[in-house]
């Protein structure tokens, strides 16, 4: 795989990877507030693809240029195709990309330096976590214009309290960050200065562990969500004897029981 170090700058997704395997990828579509376009959506299910196939991936840092996050999918575009078959191929789309994100065996995190409505909402919950400044705002916002956000709903509740997500849903009413940290949305708010070094902290952080215990627990993570209690326990249960038996496991109880720090594989 072509290693994405110097992206072009006029790109529609900036696409950066550094020697650790944090890749890092950036909406650069400022002007239209990094809608989510065919164009963004196929950007973004390409640079994921490519991740999923980089073996030495660590971490992804999913951030965007300009004044907001990601205003939604284009309004503009989609009222100039009204045909059934067209929206249907285009949430479609959207939903594999947000999909792509779960499967990917790295946690993605959202970098969210402005406003996120609608499906540009959807992306931040459909991330692994968030960090978001304290002048953002978060709001699922398609019923002001007789759309439910049906798809947007999916990831919400699934962060949210129910209540909390079904009012922003009903009313298109916008929460703070801070809402959105007390509700679940996002882990981190902090000024815009501090916005780098609080993902940069998440990221050496994940970085820190091995990489093969941090898949089986993403993996598992989602997977026993959506399983009664029983079926759940009986996956972690097997995903811990799996977890304990690999290397990393190995060496890191040894280095607990020596009183040393411990030697994970590269």
């Amino acid at each position: 795989m072509t290693q994405p170090n110097t992206p072009n700058p006029d790109d529609l997704l900036l696409h950066e990877r550094d020697a650790r395997g944090v890749h890092r990828l950036t909406l650069n579509s400022p002007a239209s507030f990094n809608t989510l376009s065919e164009a963004m959506l196929e950007a973004l299910q390409q640079a994921l693809n490519d991740i999923a196939q980089d073996a030495q991936a660590r971490v992804v840092v999913l951030a965007a240029a300009g004044k907001a996050f990601c205003a939604g999918h284009n309004l503009k575009d989609m009222r100039a195709q009204p045909d059934l078959a067209y929206y249907q191929k285009l949430f479609a789309q959207c939903t594999r990309m947000m999909l792509s994100i779960q499967h990917l065996p790295v946690p993605v995190i959202a970098r969210v330096q402005g406003i996120a409505t609608a499906a540009g909402c959807q992306l931040v919950a459909q991330c692994d976590l968030a960090v978001s400044v304290d002048s953002a705002r978060f709001g699922v916002n398609g019923i002001d214009v007789g759309l439910f956000c049906a798809t947007p709903s999916v990831p919400l509740v699934r962060n949210m309290p129910a209540k909390q997500a079904m009012e922003m849903l009903l009313t298109g009413g916008f929460i703070s960050a801070a809402q959105a940290c007390s509700g679940g949305l996002v882990n981190r708010v902090c000024p815009v200065d501090a916005l780098d070094a609080q993902v940069n902290d998440l990221v050496d952080a994940i970085v820190s562990k091995p990489r093969e215990a941090v898949r089986m627990g993403k993996a598992l993570f989602y997977q026993q969500r959506e399983m009664g209690i029983a079926a759940a326990y009986q996956l972690a249960g097997q995903t811990m004897a799996c977890n304990m038996v690999h290397e990393v496991a190995q060496e890191g109880v040894q280095a607990f029981i020596d009183k040393r720090k411990p030697t994970w594989p590269a």
